[in-house]
């Protein structure tokens, strides 16, 4: 029989208290000299102090730390632990106790009692103490419920619970930007850069023990967050790794797709996942969090049905002198075209050679290598444009401007006296 709460006493008390590290506490000691009126009482006091150190007696660790004096802040990531005593007031025995502890969040309801076996009998003035502990893994709103059920020496079956309520707050602020790049001048995959911003939205400050990227396994990664001084390696950050409340850092990785699986796909398309941020920070105390970004997604670059890329340019050339250059034109689709290559001049960059030569027939994912020349007439920084690639099976065009910039320089002629 299950008696209401409300109407009848329990012999039984519950108690639980939030687990947490005590916090930095800045105290001015009381001292005086010896022609003072206390004498050397104070400082005997402070000598006879167990905390304190031979010789140091001011800076004892007692007057350093002061203990919580309210529940707190829990992040997500964090550890929340938690002790639970059930302490029996009565002056009877009381038998078949059951302690449980679930927490309840928004999206589910987990037990966290350390044994559901039931305890056989409890005397008076003894207690059963639990310490759970739990991986906070929501930000929102999370409620501990704690439930008693014992029997009374009568034979009578009782049973209350009580709910604790907290918060969980978000202590980072984490951002990704993507930037896709050319791996080397002979691959038609690219490289995908990750920059991750991480900013600390608590008010004390972190050390970041490990900011790393797991890719997926599409992709292989190397971290760029670090430099090489006098044959050490040494972050770019410096020597130390915190982060002061409100900062924000930058990490950068570099991924590039496995080989399996770029020679498979020829190139990778569409919503692919990168890989997931793995966050680990220590705050004032030693306390340990950690955070794991949910999977990565990156929308790769559309090239259309063909990719024009350049194999080979050079950086500088001379006016109204050639100059060769490589193209790669891949076909992206799921056809097999028909290619026809025109070649357009612009005001200062000139093609040689045959404009509407036939390239032939070009099968799915497979490629071409062109070697075509080039002069210019304009000297500076000039845009290399006019192509244009047409499929004579759909009577489709692509055109192709701004493939390259190369500089145009003038020759000095030498004119002796």
């Amino acid at each position: 029989m299950e008696v209401n709460p409300a109407k009848q006493e329990h012999l039984l008390a519950l108690k639980v208290m939030r687990l947490t590290k005590p916090t930095l506490f800045t105290n001015i000691p009381v001292t005086c000299e010896e022609k003072d009126l206390p004498g050397d009482l104070f400082n005997q006091l402070m000598r006879d102090d167990p905390s304190t150190v031979n010789g140091a007696e001011i800076l004892m660790l007692g007057e350093m730390l002061t203990l919580p004096q309210n529940f707190g802040n829990i992040f997500l990531g964090e550890t929340f632990s938690s002790y639970i005593s059930v302490h029996n007031d009565s002056n009877q025995v009381v038998k078949d106790i059951l302690v449980k502890a679930d927490l309840q969040t928004s999206s589910q309801r987990l037990n966290l009692s350390a044994s559901n076996a039931a305890v056989a009998e409890l005397k008076p003035d003894c207690c059963i103490d639990d310490v759970i502990h739990h991986e906070v893994k929501e930000i929102g709103t999370h409620i501990l419920v704690c439930a008693v059920s014992y029997t009374t020496q009568g034979g009578e079956k009782m049973y209350f619970r009580k709910f604790f309520k907290f918060q969980v707050l978000k202590p980072l602020d984490v951002k990704t930007k993507f930037y896709n790049a050319e791996s080397d001048l002979s691959s038609v995959t690219d490289e995908v850069f990750l920059e991750a911003q991480i900013q600390n939205i608590t008010t004390s400050p972190m050390f970041m023990e490990k900011v790393s990227l797991e890719p997926s396994i599409m992709y292989n990664v190397a971290e760029l967050n670090s430099v090489n001084q006098a044959g050490e390696c040494v972050t770019t950050f410096g020597s130390r790794a915190y982060l002061q409340p409100m900062d924000t850092r930058q990490y950068l990785y570099c991924l590039k797709p496995k080989k399996e699986f770029a020679e498979k796909a020829g190139i990778i398309k569409g919503v692919t996942v990168i890989g997931k941020l793995d966050i680990v920070w220590k705050t004032n105390l030693g306390e340990r969090g950690r955070l794991q970004t949910s999977q990565l997604q990156r929308m790769a670059p559309g090239y259309g049905d063909v990719r024009l890329s350049l194999e080979a340019i050079p950086d500088t050339v001379n006016l109204e002198e050639p100059f060769h250059i490589t193209c790669k034109i891949t076909n992206c689709s799921e056809r097999t075209m028909d290619l026809v290559l025109e070649m357009c001049n612009t005001s200062s960059i000139h093609w040689c050679g045959i404009s509407g030569r036939q390239l032939g027939k070009l099968h799915p994912s497979s490629s071409l290598c062109l070697a075509l020349t080039l002069l210019s007439s304009v000297q500076g920084l000039q845009s290399v444009s006019g192509l244009r690639l047409t499929d004579t099976f759909l009577k489709r065009t692509y055109e192709y401007d701004d493939i390259a910039q190369v500089c145009v320089v003038s020759l000095a002629i030498k004119v002796e006296s």
